[in-house]
């Protein structure tokens, strides 16, 4: 039985099993209730071997492999449900993971933004120590001088501080606090004070975080949206990224109809330099899910956020 003939024998269910990642027939899939000789026939015929085959397509895409494109992410998806429920806002993933780059063993990848982390972020301390004290020494300073003595050090666990967010996952945080709840209206908390750093200038920038979701009959716990929004904006950031971020990590954690995020930031490197204009504000949003398509539904969570 030819190898064609074999798989248009199976079933839909059959070949979706028999079909990995890279969409190469597993052969060990492929022989399991059928005649073996199909994956490893007598190299006398001429025919080969299944493994081969598949050995001989990997090398060939490798060899006519071009420049890597960069993967997009796919939109969030929103999955019908049984009943009256508001279908759910899923996310789908092409299912990379960090472990998937060769990362199983590195206990503190959690962000694909990074490459790899050290065993604990405080070992930096001495390398980032010896950097603001050069700076300190190019600025014209003294690093010697009495009130300049222990700033390297104290510039670096600050920094350390201020960036403490890669130090966290979303599953850290959640800590299991998504609970199971026959609620379907709109859950909001806004004015979450946050604090960040621009990465462009690695100055300060800081504002108020407004987060609404529609749940479908799970509901997170309300300090853990402000912890969802610590996770993010104590990292290197633009105000655009942070935003998206939060309502992606809403999203994942209780896979609601809807998620809404709105920030209004204020920007040192705006105020302190270049234009200098101080009394200005950046107002980002994210919209997902029944935000999106909604118009009602968007206006109601604008005019909660927005009342005083």
């Amino acid at each position: 039985m030819s190898f064609t003939r074999q798989l248009s024998e199976m079933s839909a269910s059959e070949l979706n099993d028999a079909i990995d990642d890279t969409n190469f027939p597993q052969a060990h899939i492929l022989s399991r209730g059928r005649n073996n000789s199909v994956c490893s026939t007598s190299s006398i015929s001429g025919t080969s071997s299944l493994a081969d085959r598949q050995q001989n397509q990997t090398e060939e895409a490798t060899a006519i492999a071009g420049t890597p494109v960069e993967e997009v992410a796919p939109a969030p998806a929103l999955v019908p449900v049984a009943g009256n429920q508001r279908p759910r806002l899923i996310l789908k993933t092409n299912g990379s993971s960090p472990d998937s780059d060769g990362h199983e063993k590195c206990t503190f990848h959690h962000d694909l933004e990074l490459d790899h982390k050290p065993p604990t972020r405080e070992a930096l301390l001495p390398d980032m120590a010896r950097s603001y004290r050069l700076l300190l020494g190019g600025l014209g300073e003294n690093p010697d001088r009495q009130g300049l003595i222990k700033t390297p050090e104290r510039a670096a666990k600050a920094m350390l501080y201020f960036t403490k967010g890669y130090d966290q996952s979303l599953e850290d945080v959640l800590n299991g606090a998504v609970f199971d709840e026959d609620h379907d209206e709109m859950v909001v908390v806004k004015d979450i004070e946050m604090f960040s750093m621009c990465e462009h200038h690695l100055v300060p920038f800081y504002g108020k975080v407004s987060i609404g979701y529609l749940p479908c009959n799970k509901i997170l716990g309300l300090s853990k949206l402000a912890r969802i929004v610590e996770i993010f904006s104590r990292r290197l950031q633009v105000q655009e990224r942070l935003t998206k971020q939060i309502a992606v990590a809403v999203t994942q954690a209780v896979q609601p109809a809807g998620v809404a995020v709105v920030v209004e930031g204020v920007h040192m490197c705006m105020v302190m330099r270049g234009v200098q204009k101080i009394n200005s504000k950046t107002v980002t949003s994210t919209m997902l899910g029944v935000f999106r398509d909604d118009p009602k539904t968007r206006e109601e969570f604008l005019n909660l956020v927005n009342s005083k």
